[in-house]
Parts: C-alpha cells; structure tokens; sequence
C-alpha cells in the first residue's frame, strides 16, 4: 500500500492524472490489445479528469485504446438528466477526448432488469480482461462507489438502496430537494474494485480526514468499505494535506519520507 500525500486538492488531481497517463503509455495499448479503465464520478475526480483532457489535447494522450467501465449509475433516473452519472462523464470527460463511445461503458440505471443489467456489466469487465487500474473516490463515511457501511466486502456488481445520509446528501445536486433524489442505484461491488490489477483511490478535504484515517491506520472493516483495499497488493492512495488532519504524525512523517520515490511513479 502507498499513500501519496500532496499539498492540495490541485496537485493531488495533477499527480493521480499523470500516474494515469505513465500506466496507459507503459501499457502500449493497441487494436489487440487495450487498456482497461474503472473511473469514478463525484466531485473528487474532476481536477483529474480536467488535467486528462489537456494531456489530451496537447497530444500527450489518447484514449482511442482505452476501454472504461464506471462504477456506479442512479436508478430511474433519465440517462440525459444532468445529474445521471452517464451525463456527468459525458459532459466532464468522454465527450472532450478520443475514446469510441463504445469502449465507454456505465451501467444503464433504467434496465428492465437490474439483475441481468449487473451480471452483464461483471461479464463486461471479464471480457475485456479484467480492470488494469480502477480509480475511486470515497464519501466521508468510508464507502467506495455505493458500497455503504455494512456493505459485504465480497460484493459484486447490483443494485443497492441508499442510505438516507447519502440521500440527504446528494440532495444538494437536486436543488436541495430530497424528493428529487433516486433512493437506489447500480454499483460495482467491492470484490469488483479489489480484482483489479491496480487500485488508486483519491481522498481530498478534511472532511473525509475520519476515512482516511480509517482506511489505512485502522483494521478492514465492512463498516468502513474503503479499508478493504489494505488487502490489495497494489493499491495507492492520493490525498491531499486536509485529508490527513486525522493520520498519526508518525504515518504522515512516514509517508512523505517517501515521496521521492513515489515522484518517480509519475516520470517517464
């Protein structure tokens, strides 16, 4: 495990985008042989995602190889209302960079079924050979994608009633209005996340300083979602100073020792 402390949420966001583009262009993805992607929505990933698509238009970075699998979708929730999550990644990413529409794949919140809808987005990610590097961001209490608190460890891609804290708390993308928000959506679940290659969760804001502390200094706990991912053999936190206020001085003192040799992650 390797935790990635920056000063702020601008270079924490400028740090994971260039991890990103160092990962894709060892990969040499081709015709026969993409790169494979899981990407989150929320606030957390947007800096990344906007210092993606500059990489991209000064031409340090295509995407036309690049295969992406997102991690969750509302339910009931019209694809092009502009909270859905496929209008978030639309309108924030895929729609600025050169990715095959195709090779973007999110889960359909308005599947007949949401059973088959889930089984299939597993086979999916099987498919195209497993995630190669799976990128989340976590809610304050913890939990990865809808993976709430008491959410099994072992889970796999379904459908998921959401807690009234997260419902309050997404209520402010609805106009404040707590009717308007869906009370279940899709997600991947957390053995979905931990069977990629490669995991990299950013974690920015005092606010979720309590998550983070709980993640890496505490044991795994399904109450606690995000600390699952002790258990990865390759998983990198990114963070920034505020989402440290909770850590040991000790852990943070440790941490940045190691920041030299965490920089080079990025070079290429």
């Amino acid at each position: 495990m390797r935790l990635v402390i920056l000063d702020d949420y601008d270079k924490a966001s400028d740090w994971a985008a260039r991890y990103v583009k160092k990962r894709i262009h060892e990969f040499k993805p081709g015709p026969d042989k993409y790169f494979t992607l899981g990407l989150p929505t929320g606030s957390t990933p947007l800096g990344m995602y906007q210092k993606l698509i500059e990489f991209h238009k000064s031409g340090d970075l295509s995407f036309k190889y690049v295969k992406t699998f997102n991690m969750d979708e509302y339910v009931n929730l019209d694809r092009k209302h502009p909270e859905s999550y496929h209008s978030f990644m639309w309108n924030n990413f895929f729609k600025h960079i050169d990715i095959d529409p195709e090779n973007a794949h999110l889960l359909d919140g308005n599947a007949p079924d949401p059973v088959i809808e889930c089984d299939a987005f597993e086979a999916k990610i099987t498919e195209a050979g497993g995630i190669e590097l799976f990128i989340g961001g976590i809610g304050p209490d913890g939990h990865i994608a809808f993976n709430e608190p008491g959410s099994s460890l072992a889970s796999r891609t379904r459908i998921k009633s959401l807690a009234l804290d997260t419902i309050q708390a997404n209520a402010r993308f609805f106009g404040g209005d707590i009717t308007k928000v869906p009370h279940q959506a899709l997600t991947v679940g957390v053995a979905t996340v931990m069977d990629a290659r490669e995991v990299m969760i950013i974690i920015t804001g005092v606010h979720k300083s309590l998550a983070l502390h709980k993640a890496i200094e505490e044991g795994i706990n399904h109450m606690w979602t995000v600390s699952a991912f002790q258990q990865h053999p390759r998983t990198i936190f990114v963070c920034d100073e505020d989402a440290t206020m909770e850590l040991k001085v000790r852990t943070v003192k440790y941490f940045k020792g190691l920041m030299n040799v965490h920089n080079k992650l990025i070079q290429e």
